[in-house]
């Protein structure tokens, strides 16, 4: 069974990937940020990913807003372990799920490039981050598990660690990261190692070495892939979406995104960039895989492209190779969600990749 999730830009939506003056921008307000979460739930999807950054809303603070309009919608709450102490966020989340009804999922978010990392005085290099997230985990773990937990390492000394109350569930953790450290993080510490869009031989051999990496220290754990979608009726609808998201970049913009990916830390960010390598004649990477998106858009660029039937094959294609969680998103995030949780979702249900929706599956008719 595939869990479906949607993203909530919490930094503001558009009908474009890069908002300019002649573009209408949403902020991210309470009542949009409803709208997309009620039209989620309604459509079954499983969760929202709320991202992290001085240029998004605090996720914590800003899902916590949507609680109260939604009922069983999950929220998959993306922070930085180096800005809080482990014990504060094993008692955040375990507050948030006694509050919720158990409806948080925690993202970890170790990797940002240092220019916004250095906004809240965080000077260490990348290995170091990883280090000291492994050690986070470990404690923010001992903190949920109910008994006092004390842990001396490099850089935490923590004395009996506890929360309020055992949360309920326990938040599973997701993670992501294409470096050698964040793969050995992953394998020996969180519950579902999330990976961006790629063409499926690239993402099979890094699913085969993390789970591999995750049996040598005696764990299992469960894989996650994030794309953006461009979904309609017929392939030649989608792609002239593609296209028309393609015709609003300009030359400045791709080059000066060009730069950025250049010098960027991220090995992520550089495998983004390395599928297209700005050459506009490349973008199509493997059927309905198109990485457009990633000319000039920063973190996942590809999306999956075509009509509702061609994205749900390419969807099951990747579940097949081991991914049990897709996060998916579109410009604007309240009517691309439509478009797939009306298109796409249907058909993984009469599959039988994803459950049944309560109720029957939602019709919206100016969108189907």
């Amino acid at each position: 069974m595939i869990e479906m999730n949607w993203f909530l830009p919490t930094g503001g939506d558009s009908r474009d990937v890069l908002p300019d003056a002649d573009t209408v921008a949403r902020a991210p307000s309470v009542s949009y940020m409803s709208q997309i979460a009620q039209a989620c739930e309604g459509l079954g999807f499983n969760a929202l990913l709320t991202p992290c950054g001085t240029g998004c809303e605090d996720a914590w603070i800003a899902t916590t807003a949507l609680l109260s309009v939604t009922t069983r919608l999950k929220f998959l709450v993306a922070f930085r372990p180096a800005l809080l102490s482990p014990t504060l966020a094993a008692q955040m989340a375990s507050t948030y799920q006694r509050m919720s009804g158990g409806r948080l999922l925690v993202n970890i978010v170790t990797g940002a490039e240092q220019s916004e990392l250095s906004r809240f005085g965080i000077s260490e290099d990348k290995e170091t981050r990883y280090e000291r997230t492994s050690e986070f985990i470990k404690i923010m773990r001992g903190a949920w598990s109910g008994e006092e937990f004390s842990y001396s390492g490099k850089f935490f000394d923590v004395t009996n660690a506890t929360t309020r109350d055992v949360p309920q569930p326990v938040p599973p953790i997701y993670f992501g990261g294409a470096s050698d450290s964040a793969e050995k993080v992953a394998a020996e510490n969180v519950d579902l190692y999330l990976a961006w869009g790629e063409t499926p031989d690239m993402v099979k051999e890094r699913i085969e070495r993390v789970r591999a990496l995750a049996a040598q220290a005696g764990r299992t754990i469960r894989f996650g892939i994030r794309f953006h979608a461009i979904t309609r009726r017929t392939d030649d609808e989608a792609w002239a979406v593609a296209d028309s998201i393609l015709a609003s970049m300009t030359p400045e913009a791709i080059e000066l995104a060009r730069q950025d990916f250049l010098k960027t830390q991220s090995v992520g960010q550089r495998r983004q960039f390395e599928l297209h390598g700005g050459d506009l004649s490349k973008l199509e990477i493997y059927p309905n895989v198109w990485s457009g998106i990633g000319l000039v858009r920063g973190g996942v660029g590809s999306a999956l492209v075509g009509s509702y039937e061609s994205v749900a094959d390419r969807i099951i294609e990747y579940h097949n190779l081991g991914f049990d969680a897709f996060i998916m998103s579109g410009y604007p995030h309240l009517e691309e969600a439509y478009w797939f949780g009306e298109g796409v979702m249907p058909i993984l249900r009469e599959r039988g990749y994803l459950p049944a929706l309560e109720g029957g599956d939602a019709k919206v008719f100016s969108f189907r």
